[in-house]
């Protein structure tokens, strides 16, 4: 796929969202789980990023809950994909 991508935070561009909107059935499936998982992998990004430079200990503790959450959630959707 090109490099329409929403940028490294893992939201989606116009471009996407409008691909997305024209799919369906399986083409719809793959397109979702392909957004999915960029979008869940920029939040894996952007947590890193607290454990990196934050000083907040609850902030820190949330920002590993969330690593832990979108990682297995990144897993099961590559399962999906086959």
């Amino acid at each position: 796929e090109s490099g329409d991508h929403g940028g490294d935070s893992g939201m989606m561009s116009d471009g996407q969202m409008r691909r997305l909107e024209q799919a369906d059935g399986a083409a719809f499936d793959r397109m979702f789980l392909e957004m999915m998982i960029a979008h869940h992998e920029g939040a894996v990004r952007m947590a890193g990023a607290q454990l990196t430079d934050g000083i907040n200990p609850e902030a820190t503790t949330l920002a590993r809950e969330i690593i832990a959450a979108q990682r297995a959630e990144i897993t099961e959707m590559r399962d999906l994909l086959g």
